[in-house]
């Protein structure tokens, strides 16, 4: 790889909103070959994919958004002839799998020569390559996986017709731009950092949902509605409610994924603290306490995993991954939505004053004005039947604990956002992948490579050590401009970016950052921003 000359080989030292950077000098990750191809060694441990600097290749552009509210855009790195389309062929999950309906990204190295071998076989030129897995604070570095890819080309229109051409032969696979796959630390990205300065800023930071938690908007809309100042993305949001523990105003409106890593605010956004969450909620009913199993959910649909009794197939953390139980208590509250999910089982329908004013034999029902229900499946629909009745008080409690095994006070000056993972802590790099449910439990680790290991858009909250708040977006997926970043690597970045805590929320498509003006990132859909479930918001 050859010197980058939009870099200067220079030092230059930048100001960026009170904190200093240096402009990275033009230095090529080191690139080893083997007798079965070549790989990038760059960025293999995350401590070092930047080199304790960022390779800003542009002057930052400022702007205040308000006083004590900035706005700034970093451009890094730039565009090589290193960055080029490839055909990425897929491994079958076990050595003697067909191939034509294979459906893994990556394999043990055995497969891959297979594959390989194969290709070699019709006539094509494979490479094998190694994925390396960077370092975590529970997870060692080491290889991930190997993969197979076939040809170099300028645009995605000539690597289509590569792709083509193997799957007629007998192969399956995508295409891919190497500049993403997480290992070029001068790879172009373009990035947007709000700072809040609370010394100056008489505001708050807080998270919102739009008319319900079931509904989507797109965060333009709302800062319009609203008159919020400025604002990013929030929450993963499946199944029409957000992903993870969400808390606002004190009231939790859905249930954690036990053990994943959030951020709580407190004194609108002046306290911040990121760790990891566990949530519990009990209802007493008919003199019998019982755990619920989740608050706004659909019953049955565990996703992220992490969940409580019985869930398939892990109790533990599985980002993007969708568990399941067939038995379920899931508690809906008044902000859910005007009516609750319909389909087989049981509900308890309570008003205001936690009083039970309806009873279901199946689920589907209106909520009262600052009521909620309580819906059963499988065998706990007999037995929710069997321990409530009309005219009964039930008491729900509500308790969220911390890393530490704390309990957070659920105040109405609290907001809980748990996405994850962590990304720094005490001012260090810190993600636990396996802890977060980055890591795959079983062999294949597509999902790992292609959401923690290569480039993809990212949002992020932190904190630096003078107290302001950071919310920042990194554009990805768009060849040339901006490639995104690994998980890694994002920690990395708010490291360098001054962060003592931060935290990673909802990415990919999902990406943006608005102020009233409009947009302010690129957002990777073709069709621009998405329509969110809730969002981080500055507002006055």
């Amino acid at each position: 790889m050859g010197a980058r000359s939009a870099i200067v080989a220079a030092t230059a030292v930048l100001a960026l909103a009170g904190t200093t950077f240096t402009s990275a000098q033009a230095t090529a990750p080191r690139v080893t070959t083997g007798e079965v191809g070549t790989r990038s060694d760059a960025g293999a441990a995350s401590s070092g994919f930047f080199g304790g600097q960022l390779p800003i290749s542009a002057p930052p552009e400022t702007r205040t958004i308000a006083p004590g509210v900035t706005l700034t855009s970093l451009t890094l790195g730039e565009k090589d002839e290193n960055d080029f389309w490839t055909v990425h062929v897929y491994l079958p999950g076990a050595i003697d799998d067909p191939l034509p309906t294979a459906n893994t990204a990556l394999g043990p190295r055995p497969i891959a020569e297979r594959v390989a071998d194969a290709l070699r076989e019709k006539g094509f030129e494979p490479r094998l390559e190694e994925v390396l897995m960077p370092e975590f604070a529970d997870y060692p570095a080491g290889t991930l996986g190997w993969i197979v890819r076939v040809g170099a080309y300028e645009t995605s229109a000539e690597a289509a017709e590569e792709l083509s051409r193997l799957r007629a032969a007998g192969f399956a696979g995508g295409t891919r731009y190497t500049a993403q796959d997480g290992t070029d630390p001068l790879a172009p990205q373009k990035v947007h950092i709000m700072r809040i300065d609370f010394d100056v800023f008489d505001g708050r930071v807080e998270a919102e949902y739009g008319e319900t938690l079931s509904t989507l908007e797109k965060l333009t809309d709302h800062l319009a509605e609203t008159s919020a100042l400025a604002g990013v993305n929030g929450q993963w949001f499946y199944d029409s409610a957000p992903g993870g523990l969400f808390v606002s105003g004190g009231d939790l409106l859905t249930s954690a994924t036990n053990g994943r890593g959030g951020v709580l605010l407190r004194n609108g956004g002046r306290t911040v603290d990121v760790d990891t969450f566990r949530s519990t909620i009990r209802v007493h009913l008919d003199r019998t306490t019982t755990v619920l199993d989740a608050v706004n959910r659909l019953p049955g649909r565990v996703w992220n995993c992490g969940g409580i009794g019985g869930d398939v197939p892990t109790e533990n953390p599985q980002h993007d991954l969708m568990c399941t139980d067939d038995s379920e208590l899931v508690l809906f509250t008044h902000q859910w939505g005007p009516t609750t999910p319909t389909g087989a089982g049981a509900e308890v329908v309570l008003d205001a004053r936690n009083t039970v004013v309806a009873i279901h034999e199946h689920r589907g029902t209106a909520i009262p004005p600052g009521g909620a229900t309580i819906q059963a499946t499988g065998d706990l629909a007999p037995w929710l039947l069997d321990h409530t009745a009309l005219g009964r008080r039930v008491k729900v409690i509500s308790r969220v604990v911390d890393g530490d095994g704390d309990v957070v006070a659920l105040t109405k000056d609290t907001t809980i956002v748990q996405a994850g993972p962590t990304l720094v802590r005490d001012g260090q790099v810190s993600v636990n992948a396996r802890g977060d449910g980055l890591i795959r439990e079983g062999s294949d680790q597509t999902f790992t490579y292609n959401w923690v290991v290569r480039g993809n858009p990212r949002t992020m909250m932190g904190v630096d050590e003078q107290g302001r708040l950071m919310l920042v977006v990194v554009d990805g997926r768009q060849a040339g401009y901006s490639e995104g970043l690994g998980v890694a690597q994002a920690a990395e970045l708010m490291k360098l970016l001054g962060a003592r805590e931060a935290v990673n929320l909802d990415g990919g498509g999902s990406s943006v950052m608005a102020t009233q003006e409009g947009i302010v990132n690129r957002p990777s859909d073709a069709t621009g921003q998405r329509s969110l479930g809730n969002y981080i918001v500055v507002r006055r």
